[in-house]
């Protein structure tokens, strides 16, 4: 099915809901403020932000229908009177996001395919085309909205091989069979004139052996009509390639050259829908409650300011219509020609003002809070800093016992990511041999995860000394315990390096016979 031919109201209305869930999920992913306000509609009159969600439609009671409201600490107004807006915002969904990211890919995973050739050609794409900064980027958008696009292409241009870009499921509109992704429409918005209310969208359908493109001429809420896409200087680079039907061959006939990657399965707000939840889903309460809490600490400390009432005695009067002034340095003061009252010191006529400062009270509540939204969000208080204070170092089964719930959801979300990371050495390497004519085979690709801990250098240090005294391991075995994240190509040039600086000048050290390297233990 190519791309729309009538106008019609986009995003589509089928996918209104999903639309309304991402923009709350992304204003918390912002961290923006103004965005938070804008989302729970802190720009109403009254002090009660509907609830997003589309939760707040009309339902049916005794006395007719009434509107069902969500209380929102973002979604009450500014008082009216009061300058600027004192809410704080803690970016903790932010963090939330960066950590998943990290527990996933700061060690990246092995990927494996038949044929030194294609395996060599294989890293050597995933090292310049950046792919694995692209794995890192999509995790952490998918933990945020609830899944990420991954999509291959080329620019023949640019760069002599293929690449692979990331985007956000709020600029698609997926098609699944069985839980899998068989088409998708990409848009973009290119460009928007305030005065006639135009807007240019450019919208890139995905299908299995096929790519369209088309350039559209709407409002902001209706698509308009598909114009030539010469018409923009964006699109004009794709008018040479499409055919009469508006697309191309996509050189990949095994399937798309979109892979959608779910954050977790299953959404509990959209039953039997693909599509991922956020890690944000159900704890956005508890994350706007987070902010109530430290814009009350800040409330404290801003209103705790010490402050001195002095009587008029010590103010001095700067003139007619220009006020008093009060000087707290100046020592003497002429006074009135009265006795104080019995009883009282000379200092009595002064009033201190400081209100308490409820540090620990907010403090403690702000803990709680975080260990509920992180409990919430399926991780572990340890993985984001917070340790018992004992300074003493831990070992790896330690720490996957303290971050057990933070590696029990790592562990769901590797076997979302597996199918996803055995299609793309099959789909670069199939570009890479029908694009720009490398000898290669494409296959789907084998994935080894790491083990997400990162060992203590100095025990590990340790190990290998040992391993290398009992002369129990290779050099190519010491390295990869050393460098587990390398892949075939570094491994073999490190060992060749350290073959130099040890004096074996050896021509092909994959044919070598049993060596040993007196005092060091080495048996290749």
């Amino acid at each position: 099915m190519p791309l729309p031919e009538r106008d019609q109201e986009w995003p589509p209305p089928h996918m209104k809901r999903e639309m309304r869930l991402y923009e709350e999920w992304g204003a918390w992913y912002a961290g923006d403020p103004d965005q938070l306000a804008q989302v729970y509609g802190s720009g109403q009159v009254h002090a009660i932000g509907l609830d997003p969600k589309g939760w707040d439609r009309p339902s049916k009671g005794f006395s007719g229908w009434i509107q069902r409201a969500a209380r929102w600490f973002w979604g009450t107004p500014v008082p009216l009177g009061q300058v600027r807006s004192t809410k704080l915002h803690i970016p903790i969904a932010g963090d939330i996001a960066a950590t998943s990211a990290d527990l996933l890919f700061s060690e990246p995973p092995t990927l494996r395919v038949p044929g030194k050739t294609s395996q060599k050609r294989l890293d050597k794409i995933m090292h310049e085309a950046g792919i694995y900064g692209a794995l890192l980027e999509a995790a952490e958008i998918g933990s945020a909205y609830g899944g990420a696009y991954l999509r291959a292409g080329w620019d023949t241009e640019m760069y002599d091989h293929p690449v692979m870009s990331v985007l956000p499921p709020d600029a698609a509109v997926p098609e699944f069979r069985y839980g899998k992704l068989a088409a998708v429409t990409f848009w973009r918005v290119l460009a928007e004139d305030d005065r006639s209310r135009q807007v240019w969208r450019h919208l890139e359908r995905h299908e299995k052996g096929r790519v369209y493109h088309g350039l559209f001429l709407g409002t902001q809420d209706r698509l308009g009509k598909q114009v030539p896409l010469e018409d923009h200087p964006e699109t004009e680079i794709y008018a040479s390639q499409v055919d009469e039907d508006g697309g191309f061959d996509s050189r990949y006939p095994r399937g798309l050259l979109v892979s959608y990657i779910p954050n977790m399965r299953p959404h509990r707000l959209i039953r039997g829908t693909s599509l991922g939840r956020s890690d944000y889903q159900g704890v956005e309460h508890l994350m706007d409650a987070l902010d109530e809490v430290w814009t009350s600490l800040m409330r404290d400390i801003r209103i705790g300011k010490g402050r001195v009432i002095a009587p008029d005695i010590f103010l001095d009067n700067l003139g007619r219509g220009q006020g008093a002034s009060w000087d707290p340095d100046r020592e003497i003061y002429s006074g009135l020609g009265m006795l104080p009252a019995p009883g009282s010191a000379a200092n009595s006529m002064l009033t201190v003002m400081q209100f308490a400062i409820r540090v620990k009270e907010h403090v403690d509540a702000g803990k709680a809070f975080v260990a509920q939204i992180l409990r919430g969000a399926g991780y572990s208080a340890q993985s984001f800093g917070e340790v018992d204070g004992s300074g003493q170092a831990v070992t790896a089964t330690e720490v996957h016992s303290r971050e057990k719930k933070s590696f029990s959801s790592r562990g769901r979300k590797t076997g979302y990511w597996n199918p996803t990371l055995q299609w793309a050495p099959d789909v670069l390497l199939s570009l890479d041999h029908a694009i720009f004519g490398k000898k290669v085979s494409a296959e789907k690709g084998e994935v080894h995860w790491p083990d997400g801990v990162q060992p203590d250098p100095e025990a590990l240090g340790r190990t290998v000394e040992l391993l290398n005294r009992a002369m129990a391991v290779s050099l190519e075995t010491k390295i990869r315990m050393v460098h587990p994240e390398w892949d075939d190509h570094q491994v073999t040039e490190e060992k060749n390096r350290l073959r130099d600086e040890l004096g074996l000048n050896v021509p092909d050290p994959d044919t070598l016979g049993q060596v040993l390297v007196p005092g060091t233990g080495d048996d290749e």
